[in-house]
């Protein structure tokens, strides 16, 4: 059975440690998330997708984590791009993107899921309908941070179906780490650290 890995704000902002709103330890991930993502096989991986905190600086001000958090990852900026390869990536394994304003990748309508060297975007909601009509039951979760942006987006799978996996190497947390996050807000649930 095929999964979909979700690797969530690998960005510099969050993944350097110059970076806006730096992730403690999380510099140290990108070496083995490149080496884990380049060890996926085509016969068990449906494809990578990697989302991106996308803000503006216009608009961010006046947004609810302007309120928590220092201006991050502002659009075409430094701080906004990936720090992983997508190259590492088996060709044979679809890669895609998806650009998120708020924590969770679930909450603002009409957001688009795009492949990463070309082809048509694809509706959200489409693209994960699509992956459990294909018999994709399976999300195995990476990035930063745990208790944030990974958080939600573990939730927003758990609510579609999916019983999700996070390796615990391959996920740094602001406030508490995955474990702890698994332990307090998955409880029961279809959730596995690994």
């Amino acid at each position: 059975m095929k999964k979909i890995v979700i690797v969530v704000d690998t960005q510099a902002d969050f993944m350097n440690p110059d970076g806006a709103l730096a992730v403690g330890g999380a510099d140290a991930l990108a070496g083995p998330m490149n080496a884990w993502l380049g060890a996926l096989s085509p016969d068990d991986t449906a494809g990578v997708l990697f989302t991106f905190d996308t803000h503006f600086a216009d608009t961010y001000p006046l947004s609810e984590e302007a309120k928590e958090f220092p201006i991050h990852c502002v659009r075409e900026t430094p701080g906004w791009h990936n720090v992983l390869d997508t190259a590492q990536v088996d060709p044979a394994i679809p890669v895609w993107r998806l650009e998120k304003g708020v924590f969770a990748m679930w909450r603002e309508a009409g957001l688009t899921v795009e492949p990463i060297d070309a082809g048509a975007p694809i509706d959200r909601d489409a693209f994960f309908r699509d992956l459990k009509a294909a018999g994709v039951a399976e999300a195995i979760v990476i990035g930063v941070a745990a208790d944030y942006c990974v958080r939600w987006a573990i939730d927003g799978l758990v609510e579609r179906g999916f019983r999700v996996t996070v390796p615990q190497a391959l996920t740094r947390g602001i406030a508490r780490p995955i474990d702890q996050v698994l332990a307090e807000d998955f409880a029961g649930q279809a959730v596995a650290l690994a």
